[in-house]
């Protein structure tokens, strides 16, 4: 797949990351540490998930947390340049959540980007029918363009940018580096207009 043509500026390196993604675990740890009840952390996929098992493996070997459930779940219309792609948020649910028990559970939602709210919305509304003691959320960037009455519990980084720039987690194993760039699909490169 080729990536979208237009500008490209790396906000966030991997060293810049490791340090965000370092605060992050930290501060869910100590708000998870006085919980008495179990935790599982829940990935969105795509990037989600493998943030999540960052974030698990840091609270885990750093903050002592107790090794927690870990599960993803496929939610589309998530990522800035996929709205058009999925008009209505659609939430895949998988035949082996079907048994879960989390009544109870203290559930930590991981996702890439913060965007209009639609997609962490649904994933709230599907995991309260399990009856959680609570929901929490953590997510490495906020565009802070949310359109419904959400947000996230512990956030990486805010970035306003211009509603037609595309912000661009660059998660391993999906992309090779650990950044975040910003994309202007329609910027001047050289003086000339990006390709369409």
């Amino acid at each position: 797949m080729t990536a979208p043509p237009g500008v490209r500026t790396c906000l966030y390196d991997t060293p810049q990351l490791g340090a965000v993604m370092d605060t992050m675990a930290r501060q869910l740890a100590s708000g998870l540490a006085g919980s008495c009840t179990p935790v599982a952390v829940i990935g969105v996929l795509r990037r989600g998930a493998p943030l999540a098992d960052r974030l698990t493996a840091l609270m885990v070997q750093r903050h002592g947390l107790a090794i927690p459930l870990r599960l993803d779940l496929s939610v589309k219309r998530y990522a800035d340049d996929l709205t058009l792609l999925y008009p209505e948020t659609r939430l895949t649910e998988e035949p082996r959540h079907a048994d879960l028990a989390l009544a109870g559970h203290t559930l930590l939602v991981v996702d890439d980007v913060l965007y209009t709210g639609h997609s962490l919305l649904r994933v709230v509304e599907y995991l309260a029918r399990w009856q959680p003691a609570q929901i929490r959320c953590a997510v490495l960037v906020d565009r802070g363009v949310a359109r419904l009455p959400v947000h996230a519990d512990v956030l990486g980084v805010r970035l306003d940018v211009a509603p037609s720039d595309i912000i661009e987690c660059n998660v391993p194993p999906y992309e090779p580096t650990f950044k975040v760039d910003v994309l202007q699909p329609h910027a001047l490169r050289d003086g000339a207009p990006a390709p369409p």
